[in-house]
């Protein structure tokens, strides 16, 4: 196997390597970077490129290792044995299989994502060392082990909002996607928008570059709302001349608000606007 992007997904060089070396080396691979940078589109189209299963574990702050594993819904055993129920007889029957066992008892190699591990508690990385290791675990309401009929290939993504323990990071195959230069972001808008006139392109570019240069942003934009901005763009017909006025540093961008999602950073750009203009 070797991946080397899609048709809808520009990947670097350096993102093409780590993906191979995670799977050459049986590691998870670990993805951070900005947000929007494609660090979940990345393991869609990873399996889209291998034509097998996606299985996403989306991971929030209340979120615990064990559901990724399985549950046991005591409450709904419960609830049948009060109503005479037969299958209360097989536990089984209230077991609810989470994601890793999903991707361990798969028939086709799966692409596991664990999205966003940085959100859940501090030790729920160390609570998944000896499962994404062995690639097993043990089900103790019916006393048998899951294993992996053979190892899915497994991409976490982080956004930084927490450091992982060390014993984690010493399993995984590391890798940073950094933000995309000009001749890269114009490879993935051609994706997106292969009809587009070059000349609103070329100062539709300059004009985000210019707005991520900006010292003291709060969240500079991404890659999605670029292409989120050049939909407007194109939808409301948008003169190329206003943008131009825009990169002159005399007016502020046409539907910035695709652009700049908070007050702090539009109070700044106006600030900035009006100290040109004098």
């Amino acid at each position: 196997m070797s991946f080397t992007g899609t048709d809808s997904y520009v990947a670097s060089r350096e993102l093409q390597l780590a993906v191979n070396a995670a799977v050459t080396l049986e590691r998870p691979l670990l993805i951070k970077g900005e947000p929007g940078t494609g660090k979940t589109m990345l393991a869609q189209e990873l399996a889209k490129a291998l034509d097998t299963d996606l299985l996403q574990w989306h991971i929030k702050s209340t979120t615990k290792a064990q559901q990724g594993l399985y549950e046991y819904d005591a409450v709904s055993r419960l609830r049948d044995s009060q109503l005479g129920d037969e299958k209360v007889k097989d536990i089984s029957n209230y077991i609810i299989k989470g994601k890793l066992w999903e991707a361990f008892t798969a028939e086709k190699r799966p692409i596991l994502l664990i999205d966003e591990i940085d959100k859940a508690d501090i030790e729920f990385p160390n609570d998944l060392l000896q499962e994404l290791d062995r690639m097993e675990f043990y089900v103790y309401e019916t006393r048998e082990t899951i294993s992996a009929k053979q190892r899915p290939i497994v991409i976490i993504t982080s956004n930084n909002e927490k450091e992982l323990p060390d014993a984690f990071l010493r399993r995984c195959f590391f890798h940073y996607i950094s933000f995309p230069d000009e001749q890269e972001m114009k490879q993935i808008v051609d994706l997106h928008f292969p009809n587009l006139k070059q000349e609103l392109l070329s100062e539709a570019m300059q004009s985000f570059f210019n707005l991520r240069d900006i010292n003291g942003l709060k969240k500079k934009p991404s890659t999605s709302e670029l292409l989120d901005w050049l939909k407007l763009l194109v939808a409301e017909d948008i003169p190329v001349e206003v943008l131009r006025e825009t990169n002159t540093k005399k007016s502020i961008p046409p539907l910035y608000g695709a652009l700049l999602k908070n007050e702090q950073d539009i109070h700044l750009f106006e600030k900035l606007v009006f100290m040109a203009r004098r």
